[in-house]
């Protein structure tokens, strides 16, 4: 009885996410991580989303149009040093934004995978495919539907594993760095970005859906990621949280945001429990 209630909740959690961001791929727009209805500020835009959480103009240029959504909470293509001739793997790929980056390093004999299991996202990234073709004249981006806890990917195929506020929304984490593990190389690495806990969240936030489908209400504390992420064999991982996240004026004018810390506990901060976590670790 119990195993059938925690796979009804896992499910009801999945369809939320699945329908918030499919939401998300058809009425377009700016928005972070954070926000599930993709409204944002009137002044802010996907890029100035991008660029405070770490990416250059230079990565930015030339992206086909809609590829950016604003959904980042870093930039782990910077981070995972993509090299040419490399086959790399994104986890929750949207509209194809860290695909279509990590396309142009990896150049003309490497490979970019995008797996989103949001159709409506998928359909927008494939559709962007041509305009990188054109931009890049690189014909090494592809997208593939799938959900990242059943990654439609053969074992030991992927040189880098990357993902951007993605894992968080998982409602099976320990299984989603299991495939990440299964579908590396051997020596292959991992380059994430994702929102974690400093402490558990109120109950009330918890509970509120906006904050599952941008990301909050999903994260689990810092530790369990490290732990998730030695569970399944992974090596020199190391976690490194950016308190400056929530500071930022882009960040802290999200709508979501603004909801969050009305929630919080008086003189809480969102800053004091939720933080921009880069984890980079290797596979033996």
């Amino acid at each position: 009885m119990v195993r059938r209630a925690r796979r009804v909740d896992t499910e009801s959690i999945r369809q939320a996410v699945r329908e918030g961001y499919g939401r998300v791929a058809r009425e377009g727009g700016s928005c972070g991580c954070t926000s599930s209805c993709c409204s944002g500020s009137k002044d802010t835009t996907a890029a100035d989303v991008a660029k405070a959480v770490g990416y250059a103009d230079s990565e930015l240029a030339g992206l086909p149009e809609g590829a950016n959504m604003g959904l980042s909470c870093g930039n782990p293509t910077g981070t995972a040093s993509l090299k040419k001739g490399e086959v790399v793997l994104d986890l929750g790929s949207g509209g194809g934004f860290d695909v279509f980056i990590a396309g142009r390093k990896v150049g003309v004999k490497g490979r970019a995978i995008g797996v989103d299991m949001t159709p409506d996202m998928i359909s927008k990234a494939r559709a962007n495919v041509a305009a990188y073709r054109r931009s890049s004249k690189l014909n090494n981006a592809e997208f593939r539907l799938g959900e990242i806890e059943h990654l439609p990917v053969a074992d030991a195929s992927v040189d880098v594993v990357i993902s951007n506020c993605v894992i968080n929304l998982s409602p099976d984490k320990p299984q989603v760095w299991r495939e990440i593990a299964r579908v590396l190389k051997p020596g292959g690495r991992v380059a994430v970005s994702d929102l974690a806990l400093y402490k558990p969240l109120p109950a009330k936030v918890r509970a509120m859906v906006e904050a599952l489908v941008g990301c909050i209400a999903g994260a689990v504390l810092v530790e369990d990621t490290y732990r998730m992420a030695k569970e399944a064999w992974l090596v020199d991982v190391v976690l490194t949280p950016n308190s400056q996240y929530f500071e930022s004026k882009v960040i802290a004018n999200d709508p979501l945001y603004r909801k969050v810390a009305k929630n919080l506990p008086k003189g809480a901060k969102p800053g004091d429990y939720v933080t921009s976590l880069l984890v980079t670790a290797r596979k033996p």
